[in-house]
């Protein structure tokens, strides 16, 4: 059962009601006795996790998960790896000793 916000326009009171989604909304304010109750709608907060998913995404036949990446980004990536393992000095190196 969801649990609602509610607020006393003319006192003030705000406090917390547990009900089920077929019970009407609670009018009389349990501190004043007014009818001047309404339920506080407060934005949900939503984190998005994960690459998610896409209309191209599917399921292969053996049950594995496919990307849905274009094989040029997947080039991109593996040349950028490839890159990040070579040294940056190498070439430096070599020309120092040949000055020598």
């Amino acid at each position: 059962m969801p649990v609602y916000v509610y607020h006393c326009d003319y006192c003030g009171f705000q406090f917390e009601q547990q009900q089920k989604f077929s019970d009407n909304p609670l009018k009389k304010c349990p501190d004043c006795r007014k009818n001047s109750l309404h339920k506080v709608y407060t934005p949900v907060g939503i984190i998005y996790k994960g690459s998610g998913f896409y209309s191209t995404d599917h399921r292969s036949s053996s049950g594995a998960v496919t990307s849905s990446k274009p094989k040029t980004e997947k080039k991109k990536a593996e040349k950028k790896s490839e890159q990040a393992k070579t040294p940056a000095n190498s070439e430096k190196g070599s020309t120092s000793t040949e000055s020598d």
